[in-house]
């Protein structure tokens, strides 16, 4: 059964040049994100997309109930890490080796290249099976190939990896795409088979006996200026360095579509007021902000006494609305991790990028097009992963 989990703790990071590896035990890389977005109009547009791919996947003629999609159901959409969350992983592949730099998409299943450097190898093995997805930003076409994999460890080398080989490739701003979301949510994605998956890489790296879970952990650092910031991404568990507490587990929610990806169930509370009850959503790090359902977000904006600002959308509030703010609770399994007033709000250092004045407070809790009872009532996105260190088992 897929699990996740999140830490309530985090320790200081520390970025290492090469894989922390110690025998029989899991393995570490590090991860990079630029800050590619130049306004909060680009920035908005990826997460909007993105929350369209999984309300999609309800609409796109397969019903909660069925076991995989309709046999003439469209592609299946997935976007990517968008730009200001985009972390990459840099993958090397084939026979001779080429390095390339792979967005990480925890909604995705499928690895794919192509988009920036070519694909060149000797060792490469095309099945002809036809591969595609569409983003409502980009897209890519191509066919699945055979090629050995490697993440920069003898422990993290995957022969005869099945990946996607763009022919054509267009808004994806890397190389291509690391996917590490359950394998369901590449249902859709091989045009000749759309009721079959191919094996994640952390199916594979399991398979294979490189690690004895099928898991992974994502530190995310919290972003503080304009800078490259710096995360880690841990294949087959956890790494303590990173948090102080117990590992706490939650069940993947039974709740389509939320289902399908990493969703789970939880509570909203604000303070002592109920914001949102018991229900489904997803944990998502190419989404940047948190999405709750539109009648919880109007209770959480009445709460604060935020005004939506015309030049960006956010949430605007007095630094008085502030110094008011309580804790916003997410009730996951038995435990509370508390978003403190401090990490509710828009890094002010990047005011700038999203049409702000300095001295000026956005709040990062957005509004889903739905209300409660669709599935898919919150997503919690970059602002929340870089709360709380999170294994997806």
């Amino acid at each position: 059964m897929f699990s996740i989990v999140f830490l309530l703790a985090l320790l200081a990071f520390s970025v290492t040049g090469s894989p922390v590896e110690v025998r029989n035990s899991p393995i570490t890389l590090p991860i990079t994100r630029k800050l590619a977005f130049s306004n909060v109009t680009d920035l908005l547009r990826h997460d909007e997309a993105r929350l369209a791919t999984f309300g999609d996947y309800g609409t796109h003629g397969r019903r909660a109930t069925d076991a995989f999609p309709h046999p003439t159901a469209p592609l299946t959409h997935a976007d990517l890490g968008n730009s200001f969350s985009g972390y990459t992983v840099k993958v090397i592949i084939g026979d001779p080796p080429a390095i390339y730099d792979l967005v990480l998409d925890g909604s995705s299943a499928i690895t794919w290249v192509g988009a920036g450097a070519p694909y060149v190898s000797f060792s490469g093995v095309d099945t002809r099976e036809p591969v595609a997805v569409d983003y409502l930003y980009g897209s890519f076409r191509g066919t699945i190939f055979e090629d050995q994999i490697d993440l920069g460890s003898e422990r993290l080398i995957v022969p005869r990896m099945q990946i996607g080989v763009a022919s054509t490739a267009w808004g994806i701003a890397a190389d291509g795409v690391l996917g590490i979301g359950p394998t369901s949510s590449g249902l859709g994605t091989l045009q000749n088979s759309l009721d079959q998956t191919i094996p994640t890489i952390t199916n594979r790296l399991f398979g294979e006996g490189s690690i004895t879970r099928p898991a992974v952990g994502i530190f995310f650092q919290p972003i503080v200026a304009n800078t490259v910031n710096y995360g880690e991404i841990t294949f087959g568990g956890s790494n303590p360095q990173m948090y102080d507490k117990q590992i706490r587990y939650v069940d993947i929610t039974t709740t389509a579509p939320s289902s399908r990806y990493w969703g789970i169930d939880l509570r909203v509370t604000y303070g002592n007021k109920m914001i949102l009850d018991y229900t489904a959503g997803i944990v998502d790090c190419g989404c940047t902000f948190i999405y709750l359902a539109t009648d919880a977000y109007e209770r959480y904006k009445a709460a604060t006494g935020g005004i939506v600002n015309e030049a960006n959308g956010l949430l605007q509030i007095s630094l008085a609305e502030y110094d008011a703010l309580s804790n916003l609770n997410f009730h996951i399994g038995e435990q509370l991790y508390a978003l403190i007033p401090n990490a509710q709000i828009w890094p002010r250092s990047l005011n700038e990028k999203i049409e702000g004045g300095a001295n000026d407070i956005f709040l990062i809790i957005k509004s889903l097009t739905t209300p409660t009872g669709a599935g898919c009532d919150f997503i919690n996105g970059y602002v929340f992963l870089q709360r709380f260190y999170t294994v997806f088992d």
